[in-house]
């Protein structure tokens, strides 16, 4: 093909990404539509993790859409108020559950002797995984402040059903079966016991 050819596709493929992405921008703009964007991958690899963290930080921070389009039935008030704080409340157990992905991806885990010749490198993935795994705790706080919101006594009987796993969810943080807390605060506690290991090796541990 010619220069000039190729000169024009290009300048055209740039024009049509010009006019698409402010058209894209415009249109996401609510916590629901965010929330859409945020999607599992079978086998996540860090910047997989770090697009849904993107995304879901982008919900918690983006205004509701109208009740209409709330990702269950609204019938009154009551309803849209408890559906919001059960959203907020499950919005931030997925950025725990991201946060721990990503801390899972630089955490070794166990260290051994022989890791020696690899301090520095093993030290700074595990400050990576601590800065991960406190972010959880962040998120973990403001989940039970939500879950607590929505099941205040006002909202006692009501139960949005179209959204029966965030409901769930409320639950088990309301009668302690989910303790993002009691994880978080043992890996935290591995870590820095593995920090404190590393450190301690000198050139003769191996």
């Amino acid at each position: 093909m010619h220069f000039f050819g190729k000169k024009r596709i290009f300048l055209i493929a740039i024009l049509v990404f010009l006019f698409i992405l402010p058209s894209f921008s415009y249109f996401v703009t609510y916590k629901e539509q965010y929330y859409r964007l945020f999607h599992v991958h079978y086998q996540q690899y860090p910047d997989d993790i770090m697009e849904n963290i993107y995304w879901l930080e982008k919900a918690v921070a983006a205004d509701f859409s109208n009740p209409k389009y709330a990702l269950t039935k609204i019938d009154d008030e009551k309803d849209w108020e408890k559906y919001r704080s059960v959203f907020m409340m499950h919005l931030n157990l997925k950025l725990i559950e991201q946060h721990l992905r990503l801390g899972g991806k630089y955490d070794k885990g166990k260290v051994y002797f022989y890791d020696a010749p690899f301090r520095e490198a093993l030290l700074f993935e595990l400050e990576r995984a601590e800065s991960c795994y406190q972010a959880g705790l962040y998120y973990w706080r403001e989940a039970k402040l939500w879950a607590e919101k929505a099941s205040e006594k006002k909202f006692y009987f009501l139960n949005l059903s179209g959204i029966q796993n965030w409901e769930d969810e409320r639950e088990r943080i309301i009668n302690g079966k989910l303790n993002y807390e009691k994880i978080i605060t043992r890996e935290l506690k591995r870590i820095a016991e593995n920090k404190a290991y590393l450190l301690a090796m000198d050139e003769n541990t191996y």
